[in-house]
């Protein structure tokens, strides 16, 4: 630190952790009195948010973190920049798999933490039990021979919520937490997307030092200027305290989530060029036997979140991710898709008009939602698609008229997509699953013999097949089962 230092308490640094649906947001929106798990697509939250809040007249600012699984990486991230965290325990539930793993993410980190055993308020509480699970799970709360402080609350209502601040903030005084307000800021990046209209917006926090207004920034990937600082309301500020959350637009690139930030004459020595977070992986050719996938998301921290997940899922075809980033998915991305022969997974963000022209045109996959469980089972979905062949032709059966012998059964429907060809394996489909299969032995339109069937004519099939074909089954035929 600087001689002329200037060292003296910061305000905590707070994350909220838990099990998937025990409350964290609901806490924060009666922390802030604010409603916040509304706006949350499906109530869950989704993106790593930092807020400040004044309690006794002493600032906190608290991270909140997703509980889903799929976010544990954020998680850990929400736990290293944090001075203490709160461990949210619905009393209704108990210890459930992601409480545990808080639990271990909070020892690897040696974060001291403070438990709100919550939802006191609903019928099935039962807060002796939950006291029980905690210390089976190593969690030793005070009284019962350990030294981890707790409050049984309700976010919902704010029963004990004052009490459970209260308890952060002696939890803070024992922690001694300090800064030096003269040395250059030191903080740590959040989040990092891209916003169209103002560019690279980064959240971060600063834990050491005053940043100021026209600041130079770096971290080891990325560089810029401090050009407009904002508050976790949007408010415009010139100088950001320690421990204090802030909006930064200025970088030239965008930063790897987790990094260090540094200003002043250290912006300029720990910056490596490495590049951003999502070039990382960029152009990579698809491998045989892969499936292609172009991840496009609004923010850096959930575009790791779901190439983690998506990369994991166990799939007819291993995800081969040729391309990511961040933002809103345009032209360049569709003809990389296109160029890849891969589909788009946009997660929590749009198509521009130029990108959506050209989907249309090319038929480029799109799977697009605001919901994660929604985009894994679109690929999910994808998978099994690609695996089977892709359909050329469907034809709904409308009449059977013989099946004395089932390697000569006749039946009648109408081609709903493609084309229906003569002399090709098909597969029988009934009530959307596959339920045998067959061949086309010959065609009949207008009582002549065809070749094939176009799309929106019906026609006569002459088939063989195992099983006996029923009104409204589909014949599909794919690619891979031309012969």
């Amino acid at each position: 630190m600087a001689e002329n230092n200037d060292i003296k308490p910061r305000q905590p640094i707070v994350a909220v952790m838990g099990h998937v649906d025990h409350g964290k947001t609901t806490l924060l929106d009666c922390i802030r009195k604010t409603v916040v798990a509304s706006r949350e697509a499906g109530g869950i939250t989704q993106a790593v948010g930092a807020y400040e809040v004044t309690h006794n007249g002493k600032l906190i600012t608290f991270i909140d973190t997703p509980g889903h699984e799929a976010f544990s990486k954020m998680r850990e991230r929400g736990a290293n920049a944090a001075d203490l965290a709160i461990l949210v325990v619905a009393a209704e539930e108990g210890v459930k798999p992601q409480t545990k793993e808080v639990i271990k993410t909070l020892a690897d980190t040696k974060t001291p933490f403070v438990v709100a055993i919550n939802k006191i308020d609903k019928p099935g509480a039962d807060i002796e039990k939950t006291k029980n699970d905690l210390m089976a799970a190593g969690v030793y709360l005070e009284g019962y021979g350990g030294d981890v402080s707790f409050e049984p609350i309700s976010a919902k209502t704010g029963e004990n919520v004052d009490k459970l601040l209260d308890l952060i903030l002696l939890a803070a005084e024992v922690a001694e937490i300090k800064a030096d307000y003269s040395a250059p800021a030191r903080g740590f990046i959040l989040e990092s997307k891209l916003n169209k209209n103002r560019g690279i917006e980064v959240t971060a926090i600063i834990r050491d030092g005053v940043l100021r207004h026209g600041d130079e920034i770096a971290t080891a990937s990325a560089k810029g200027k401090a050009k407009i600082m904002e508050d976790f309301a949007g408010k415009t500020v010139n100088e950001v305290m320690p421990g204090a959350p802030v909006v930064i637009i200025g970088f030239e690139e965008s930063p790897m989530i987790g990094e260090d930030l540094f200003s002043g004459e250290e912006a300029a020595s720990n910056y490596k060029k490495t590049g951003p977070a999502q070039k990382a992986i960029n152009a990579v050719e698809p491998e045989d036997g892969s499936l292609p996938l172009l991840l496009k998301a609004s923010d850096a921290g959930s575009l790791e979140a779901i190439a983690e997940i998506l990369k994991a899922l166990p799939l007819h075809k291993p995800v081969k991710i040729v391309d990511q980033g961040v933002g809103e998915v345009g032209e360049g991305d569709l003809k990389m898709a296109i160029s890849s022969h891969a589909a788009i997974v946009a997660y929590k963000t749009k198509l521009d008009r130029a990108a959506k022209n050209l989907a249309e045109a090319r038929e480029t996959r799109i799977l697009s939602s605001e919901i994660i469980y929604e985009l894994v089972k679109a690929v999910e979905d994808l998978s099994k698609e690609t695996a089977a062949g892709k359909i050329i032709g469907d034809l709904e059966v409308l009449a059977v008229f013989n099946q004395i012998k089932l390697e000569k059964q006749l039946v009648g429907g109408k081609v709903i997509s493609g084309i229906f060809k003569n002399k090709t394996q098909l597969e029988i489909q009934r009530e959307g699953k596959k339920v045998g299969e067959g061949r086309v032995n010959n065609l009949q339109t207008k009582k002549q013999d065809a070749v094939s069937i176009p799309e929106g004519q019906e026609g006569g099939v002459l088939m063989s097949s195992a099983i006996a074909v029923l009104v409204g089954d589909h014949l599909l035929i794919r690619e891979k089962k031309e012969v």
